[in-house]
């Protein structure tokens, strides 16, 4: 298919814990991730697209070291088609540290736009790039799991997992610390 800028799009789907993931580039950036639907489907790509898992091969193994815990920021050129807004909103994504949370509202002032976190859950809710561009990583003011295209359950899950491969490496890195200071006692 092509898109809106006249150029063929190539996807691939990537068998992920929580569903098959449809992955879409226009040969240069990634324009889509997208989850299953919410009956567990997985979405199509647009009528013309090319299957060319080769075209994917980059960011297909990122996604693989991000669900593997090995990956904590893809690094990916990224091109997602949305108003001015949204794009602001999506960049604003970009920056939410991995294994953290901030709300509708903190997001909003942080792109700016203070007081429309309304618009930001919207625009948020609209984001192409699933994951990538970490729309999970936003909640509710209160601390609630709210809406997610995804579906909640898979939210809940991607948080879950980045806490989880938080807490190794603290684990790992206490670990290692602990092992030093063991192994310098022991040459005192």
């Amino acid at each position: 298919m092509n898109d809106a800028l006249g150029r063929v799009l190539m996807y691939a789907y990537y068998p992920s814990p929580v569903g098959l993931l449809l992955i879409e580039t226009d040969g240069e950036a990634l324009v889509r991730l997208a989850f299953p639907a919410a009956d567990g489907a997985p979405r199509l790509a647009g009528q013309g697209s090319v299957h060319d898992e080769s075209a994917l091969r980059e960011p297909l193994d990122r996604i693989d070291a991000y669900f593997t815990g090995g990956l904590r920021d893809f690094e990916l050129p990224l091109r997602p088609e949305g108003t001015e807004f949204q794009r602001l909103v999506w960049r604003g994504l970009l920056e939410i540290p991995y294994g953290t949370t901030i709300s509708y509202a903190e997001l909003a002032r942080r792109i700016g736009r203070s007081g429309s976190a309304r618009a930001v859950g919207a625009a948020n809710g609209r984001n192409p790039i699933a994951i990538i561009a970490p729309c999970h990583r936003v909640i509710g003011a209160d601390g609630s799991l709210t809406g997610f295209g995804g579906g909640l359950d898979r939210k809940q899950w991607l948080l879950r997992h980045e806490t989880e491969v938080l807490s190794r490496a603290s684990v790992a890195a206490d670990a290692r610390r602990l092992a030093s200071r063991c192994e310098a006692m022991a040459q005192a």
